[in-house]
């Protein structure tokens, strides 16, 4: 069967491979020909704004007349009809569309092509926040708020809590924070076992000679009004670092709700910009086909 087969025959297999690179090669064709077509329409478009923008400056003194066929660089804010510089202004459309519905709900007549301002959207952006927060906690925090305008102003929430909280303590707060952090560690607890035995073998020895002998009745008392003096030093010093802790755990939410709040967001961007480029792939196959039969038309 092998010898039957002809030098021309191709295999199946092969064939599609074939196929399959030819119409990638195709495309690849197209897809360079409209971004070509793409280059020279910017060119003109570059050429268009430097005549228009030449013939602005040369149009300051000549009137309304001059200025009619000119247009503006400046547009109004569909919100607050403020004028603008287009380059502060933001097309509902290049909006998310949870965002573009929370602003129609208060602007209800508002076009798809509408332009608005980025201090409009900002706004919008928070109160959007803050009803998604009460939507599903029910209460709003001051934590929770604070994170609602973070996000609308672009603004970072982490901080070290041990610089600002070391900055703040007094003089007495550190001295005890100190004690506090010797009476717990291995130096003082070698030291002070061996000045305990010191003491007891000073007394012991020296029998006749000795300040203090058995029961050692001086030295429980010392040992008591130490406990007696580091007891509440180690408590200031613990209540310190509750509060210091606290601090730390606020701060771990709000980072925590708005990596959440902007994660949720950037999926929500990308399904929408994901939904926009599959309508624009779309648009280009329809176009390159287009454009396959023109050339089939004209060969």
């Amino acid at each position: 069967m092998d010898q039957g087969r002809g030098e021309g025959d191709v295999p199946p297999q092969d064939d599609k491979a074939t196929r399959l690179i030819r119409d990638a090669d195709t495309e690849a064709a197209f897809a360079a020909e409209l971004a070509a077509e793409a280059e020279e329409l910017a060119a003109e478009d570059l050429a268009d704004d430097s005549l228009d923008s030449s013939d602005e400056d040369a149009g300051l003194d000549a009137g309304p007349a001059a200025d009619a066929g000119v247009p503006s660089k400046r547009a109004a804010c569909a919100v607050t009809g403020k004028v603008r510089a287009k380059r502060d202004l933001i097309n509902l459309d290049t909006l998310r569309p949870s965002l573009a519905i929370r602003i129609r709900r208060d602007h209800g007549g508002l076009p798809h092509d509408a332009l608005v301002s980025r201090g409009v959207v900002a706004r919008y952006r928070s109160l959007y926040v803050e009803e998604l927060l009460q939507q599903e906690k029910g209460e709003l925090t001051e934590l929770d708020r604070q994170v609602a305008e973070s996000m609308a102003t672009h603004e970072t929430l982490a901080e070290n809590i041990e610089e600002g909280y070391a900055e703040e303590r007094t003089l007495g707060e550190r001295m005890s924070d100190r004690i506090a952090t010797f009476g717990g560690s291995w130096t003082f607890i070698l030291s002070f076992g061996g000045f305990l035995v010191v003491w007891m073998l000073i007394n012991i020895v020296e029998s006749g000679k000795s300040f203090d002998p058995y029961p050692f009745i001086l030295l429980n008392l010392i040992l008591s009004c130490l406990a007696a003096v580091q007891a509440p030093i180690i408590m200031m010093s613990q209540k310190r670092q509750e509060s210091k802790d606290r601090l730390r755990s606020e701060n771990d939410y709000r980072v925590n709700l708005k990596a959440e709040l902007e994660i949720r967001h950037l999926h929500e961007k990308i399904d929408y910009l994901i939904q926009r480029q599959w309508k624009r792939l779309t648009e280009i196959q329809q176009l390159q086909l287009e454009i396959m039969q023109e050339k089939r038309y004209r060969r």
